[in-house]
């Protein structure tokens, strides 16, 4: 038997092991919100955990989006989403008509926190884990069985599903939001939640879109560290704003 044919049977397509890594991220969800076990550690911790387990299962770095050649591509992507999402913010921010979209109550911080949040809890809590979940290891896994407009659009679904619980816990966080939740009346929490779900799916495409044009998985990652990241620094800006 060639070597040719043992490799490839050694990094055959497994569908047993896609849903063992959806089935994790359904724990870690559930933990996140019903026994809140949202703690930082909890990012860095469970990254390792996939990324060991997709190595083990056969994936390639560069599978995953994190070969040595796929780096600078994706910091010059990620680098140029960055300052487009700040372009974009800093607008929002001072047109009053789009000011309140800044304006959430769990970012009201003193400079030192929000500088805390947006630069610590956000890149090493939130982005890490979910950008190696869905961006990568899913994605590996995904793509040894699926085309790639499957793999775009699973990895966008789940990604936007993801969001279900946190949306419940936030709903009235943001004035927006709020604002816009009295007037749905006893709908409001539905339509938050299917709101939140339709737009992290739609932010999920566009990192996908990311994801599969840089061919590295720092594209996608500078894109969710700018559109919570810089959120919250700008939040900042647009809370001095109503004092």
């Amino acid at each position: 038997m060639s070597q040719a044919t043992l490799t490839q049977r050694r990094h055959a397509p497994t569908p047993v092991a896609t849903l063992a890594v959806v089935a994790s991220l359904v724990g870690v969800n559930l933990a996140n919100h019903l026994l809140h076990w949202n703690t930082i550690w909890l990012g860095p911790v469970g990254a390792a955990g996939l990324l060991a387990f997709a190595r083990w299962s056969g994936l390639t770095w560069a599978q995953l989006g994190l070969g040595r050649h796929q780096w600078r591509p994706g910091l010059r992507w990620g680098g140029g989403v960055i300052a487009l999402v700040g372009l974009v913010y800093l607008a929002g921010v001072l047109l009053p008509m789009t000011r309140t979209a800044f304006l959430d109550v769990r970012y009201h911080l003193a400079p030192a926190g929000a500088l805390m949040t947006a630069l610590v809890m956000i890149p090493v809590g939130t982005v890490l884990f979910e950008e190696i979940a869905f961006r990568s290891v899913l994605w590996g896994f995904l793509s040894r069985h699926a085309r790639i407009w499957q793999v775009a659009l699973a990895s966008s679904l789940l990604f936007g599903l993801w969001h279900v619980l946190p949306a419940m816990a936030s709903a009235g966080a943001n004035q927006a939001i709020a604002m816009a939740a009295i007037r749905l009346g006893p709908l409001a929490n539905l339509a938050v939640v299917a709101g939140t779900v339709l737009f992290t799916t739609a932010g999920g495409l566009v990192a996908a879109w990311l994801r599969r044009r840089s061919g590295s998985l720092l594209a996608s990652v500078g894109m969710h560290w700018a559109t919570n990241g810089l959120g919250v620094l700008f939040g900042l800006l647009a809370w001095q704003f109503v004092r």
